[in-house]
């Protein structure tokens, strides 16, 4: 019997034929396939795993996490400030990279393992405060700014988690107290607070640190007008003076006559910007532009301009000065009487307070006033510092007002003010804005506003050269530079009265004075008689020599070449502008 034929197998669904062929192709040992794709599982696995590893091995080297470095790079990098320069370039202010020291909360394991182990190498670290931070629930805090190189190696070897460095910007000045008052300073942020810097912030720079902008490599330095050299000049003579005088405070200020730019600024004492907690002492202000002062004799020169340029005087007109001058209850007399009548020219050059008051009441009140408006002395000055101090200014300005004020007494002014309308009164009559950026003439003159006439300024700079040549400022005639110049002594209210014994001293000057470039102007506060000046405290004696001083440093950086044996004023300046006496 044959045996039975096999069973026959069910036929496999077309479905299934399908799927297995496209699997796993035809003619394909299923078998070996699988080793093979759970050899390719296992290295996929293996690659992630290493990739994982790796990782974690940079995090701890790094020793900072991706939230706390994203978000404090972005704050570095909106701080980034433009290098600030002077007239030749010289670098005035710069930013550098400094590491900042930061942590991440959340990532502190032992927090007061951190405060001891950071206080061990940061001695100066507030604990409480760290503590605090330490202690929240941020994904980024700061710990410490603008620590040094070595404290950062330091604490890098400390291995802390959680805790970071941060490469910011920082602002130094290599100039140190050079330039303090004219540049300012900043916050810790990096953000202008006071001088240029605060100036550069309020035109545009804080705009540009929130719209991200503000880079290193977007910003071009700003230029000022200040030369360094001339400032180095005017601030060493300044602190000699100072010294030599036993004097609470002394500052100067160069301007460039016919552009208004402020060539030199200084106030003494300063202070060092890299230092910031010295500009908070009240005795480092600026004192050209935040205080305001009665300026004294240098007064006078506006008196007698707004006289001559009315055309109702001469410089050879009359005035009685045989005896003190009784106006109510007060009494107006001369430091130095002549007991005589004396013309015009004898009222500057003797600087008369008679004269000057006479001269005044002979205009008016009115006119008077709206003069010395005119010459931006009534307002408060306006300039790129942020600093600045409105004039005081007498409530219900009367005939006695005018009288003293005629002669620099019940009119405080900004110093800077007063440069600005002395520099209108010499440069042809125009009344041109301060600036401590650099600017052209054709600039300045765009915004100039003519307040004088030309022959005015020219009788003005005859008066300042003759005052110069026999006068109370001739301690200050440098050979070889035409020197004019005006002084002022006035006496401090002390206590509601003016006290004799301290004085604010101030001598301006122009160079030279038949075609004036630039305007010097000293003042010394509360200087001390001496020996060799006699006992006399007035600025003829201390401020004057001060300013010859200046002169004879700064003249020839400024490019003014000397000339000598010159003819005397009413030979030089009013014959060439044809003037009569």
């Amino acid at each position: 019997m044959s045996a039975a034929p096999d069973k026959a197998r069910p036929a496999e669904p077309w479905r299934q034929r399908l799927i297995r062929s496209l699997l796993y192709g035809r003619n394909v040992d299923r078998t070996a396939k699988a080793r093979a794709r759970v050899g390719f599982a296992m290295l996929a696995f293996a690659a992630i795993y290493a990739v994982i590893g790796g990782r974690l091995v940079m995090f701890a080297l790094g020793a900072d996490g991706h939230g706390g470095r994203r978000t404090a790079s972005q704050d570095a990098i909106a701080t980034a400030r433009p290098d600030i320069v002077d007239r030749n370039g010289a670098i005035l202010a710069t930013d550098v990279k400094a590491p900042s020291l930061f942590s991440e909360p959340r990532r502190i394991i032992d927090k007061d393992e951190a405060i001891e182990l950071l206080s061990a190498t940061l001695p100066d670290l507030d604990t409480a405060e760290v503590r605090e931070r330490l202690s929240s629930r941020k994904g980024f805090a700061w710990l410490k700014r603008e620590i040094t190189p070595q404290q950062q190696q330091e604490i890098h070897r400390l291995g802390i988690p959680g805790i970071g460095f941060l490469r910011e910007n920082k602002r130094v000045y290599p100039t140190g107290n050079e330039v303090a008052h004219l540049i300012g300073l900043v916050n810790i942020d990096n953000q202008g607070i006071a001088g240029m810097e605060k100036w550069l912030d309020n035109n545009g720079l804080a705009d540009l640190h929130r719209a991200g902008f503000a880079t290193d490599r977007l910003q071009r330095p700003v230029e000022l007008s200040v030369d360094l050299r001339v400032e180095h000049a005017l601030r060493d003579e300044l602190l000699k003076a100072k010294e030599k005088f036993h004097a609470k405070a002394a500052s100067g200020l160069v301007s460039n006559v016919k552009t208004g730019e402020i060539v030199a600024m200084v106030s003494v004492p300063d202070f060092d910007p890299n230092n910031p907690k010295e500009a908070h002492d009240p005795d480092r202000i600026n004192r050209l532009t935040t205080g305001v002062y009665e300026m004294g004799s240098t007064f006078k020169a506006f008196t007698l301009a707004m006289a001559l340029d009315s055309g109702k005087i001469t410089l050879n007109s009359m005035w009685d000065a045989r005896g003190n001058l009784h106006y109510g209850k007060f009494t107006i007399h001369d430091s130095h009487p002549l007991g005589r009548y004396i013309n015009t020219k004898e009222v500057f050059t003797y600087s008369s307070n008679i004269g000057a008051a006479r001269i005044a009441l002979g205009q008016g009140v009115e006119a008077h006033k709206a003069f010395l408006a005119k010459m931006g002395q009534l307002q408060r000055l306006r300039t790129e510092l942020p600093e600045s101090a409105s004039p005081l200014v007498p409530r219900r300005w009367g005939e006695l007002n005018t009288v003293t004020i005629a002669f620099g007494q019940g009119l405080s002014v900004a110093p800077l003010q007063a440069v600005m309308g002395i520099n209108a009164l010499v440069n042809g009559g125009y009344l041109i804005p301060p600036t401590f950026l650099k600017r052209s003439e054709p600039e300045a003159m765009a915004l100039a506003k003519r307040v004088v006439k030309p022959e005015t300024s020219d009788k003005m700079r005859f008066l300042m050269r003759l005052n110069a040549e026999i006068g109370t400022a001739k301690k200050a005639d440098v050979d070889g530079y035409y020197v004019g110049g005006k002084t002022g002594t006035s006496e401090k209210i002390v206590n509601g009265h003016y006290a004799k014994k301290r004085v604010l001293n101030s001598f301006t000057a122009i160079l030279p004075a038949d075609n004036p470039q630039y305007q010097l102007l000293i003042m010394i506060d509360e200087p001390q008689a001496l020996k060799e000046t006699y006992g006399f405290i007035t600025s003829g004696w201390n401020a004057v020599p001060t300013g010859g001083a200046v002169i004879a440093r700064i003249a020839p950086l400024l490019g003014i070449e000397p000339r000598f044996n010159m003819p005397p004023s009413d030979r030089l300046i009013l014959a060439a502008s044809r003037l009569t006496q």
